[in-house]
């Protein structure tokens, strides 16, 4: 049995792995960072950069925040995953804002991705040893206006991994990998605007997140080795338009682009067979030669890709794709959502997100719904999947519960 069994990148790759056909998907450590860990961003296909602020902010677009209506709120969320091959694997949220003044707000989340219980045996006979791998992520963020309408931020996060399984019998290091992790942010309102028919807001938002070192599953010294593995750092740009009829009834539309600021793995190199002895044929010896050609080729780019720093790879990310600037519109992620909102009270979502079939083929479809009684909102949703690549989240019922509270309360004028 291996020292070390990193099995729950392969478990979470099922979210970002390659299609079948291709071998150039981007694929990074913690992926559940990219998870939508709350029910509304999920009912809209996963996007929250350019929407109405509400408590899940922190994940989306911390700037959000800035512009909340309420004083404070509490968010937990609930999403069970992988539900057709176990039960007891899960991400769960906790969420405080604090807008303590007109121009300010700070706030802090705390993920949790438990990948249930691992009975680790030597023999059939052996009574066994139970681990329960597991992820998470702490994260603060603080958020100021810098006009009326204008808002960025900044959030820091700690990340630990402990999906380092060692010997059934108890022996080898299980220690945690550690990493940490920034975001910038900035999101923007308009007043509302009366139209010929019905009122109407712009918002637009963008964040840079998930920016750090590494995260090393080996503790080496060395955070470009082999053994280490990028941050999901992400580039969301978004925009959307509250269409405002009355008092009671407003629907938003919005779009969201996203793309992995980690570069692109290199591509497998072809072998070139070429007639060495000048026989006129090319034999298996030859053959043997060309292949082994190409695989010490690969493996040197494969070493240079991962040699490559966290800092160096985000820009890298824009412009190395080995078949060039098509490659690179493939990495870029959309989806599309409205919400229909009744009086602050009821809430209905749709959305689509699309993924190119050669950058990990997801496609789905998304459903959910609000309610909200004074104080407290309940959200769900419910995904589709439109891809051949089955999704983890497929036939998967999310929840989230918001308290908002405190003294203060603002408006949107």
């Amino acid at each position: 049995m291996k020292k070390i069994i990193l099995f729950a990148l392969c478990l979470l790759g099922v979210q970002l792995a390659k299609a079948q056909n291709n071998n150039r998907a981007i694929t990074t450590g913690v992926p559940f960072l990219l998870i939508a860990a709350d029910a509304r961003a999920a009912g809209m296909a996963d996007q929250g950069v350019a929407t109405s602020t509400d408590t899940y902010s922190q994940q989306w677009n911390p700037a959000k925040y800035a512009f909340a209506l309420d004083g404070q709120g509490v968010g937990v969320s609930y999403t069970p995953y992988l539900t057709e091959i176990a039960g007891d694997i899960s991400l769960a949220q906790v969420n405080y804002y604090n807008r303590y003044s007109e121009r300010s707000a700070f706030a802090g989340s705390f993920r949790y991705f438990g990948l249930g219980d691992i009975e680790l045996r030597q023999s059939p006979d052996d009574p066994g040893v139970i681990r329960t791998p597991n992820e998470l992520a702490v994260d603060l963020s603080y958020s100021l206006k810098l006009s009326e309408r204008f808002s960025m931020a900044v959030a820091g996060r700690f990340i630990s991994s402990n999906l380092r399984i060692p010997e059934a019998s108890g022996g080898g290091d299980a220690s945690a990998a550690n990493t940490f992790a920034f975001d910038v942010a900035g999101f923007y309102q308009s007043e509302e605007i009366a139209y010929t028919d019905f009122n109407g807001r712009w918002r637009a938002g963008f964040n840079f997140q998930n920016m750090g070192p590494k995260i090393n599953y080996n503790n080496d010294e060395d955070t470009n080795s082999s053994n280490s593995n990028y941050l999901p750092a992400n580039m969301r740009l978004g925009a959307g338009f509250d269409f405002i009829f009355d008092e009671y009834n407003k629907v938003a539309v919005n779009l969201e682009l996203t793309k992995l600021l980690v570069p692109t793995p290199p591509a497998t190199v072809a072998p070139v067979y070429v007639d060495l002895d000048g026989n006129g044929e090319i034999d298996n010896n030859e053959i043997d030669t060309a292949e082994d050609i190409a695989d010490q080729q690969y493996s040197d780019d494969l070493l240079d890709y991962n040699k490559t720093s966290w800092v160096s790879g985000i820009f890298e990310s824009f412009g190395d794709a080995p078949d060039g600037f098509r490659e690179e519109l493939k990495e870029i992620t959309y989806s599309l959502g409205a919400e229909y909102t009744y009086q602050d009270s009821f809430a209905f979502r749709l959305g689509y997100f699309n993924e190119d079939d050669a950058k990990g083929a997801r496609k789905f479809f998304s459903l959910g719904a609000g309610f909200k009684y004074t104080v407290i909102k309940v959200d769900l949703s419910y995904l589709f999947s439109a891809s051949k690549v089955r999704n983890p989240l497929e036939n998967t019922l999310r929840f989230s519960l918001t308290f908002n509270f405190g003294d203060n309360t603002y408006d949107e004028y």
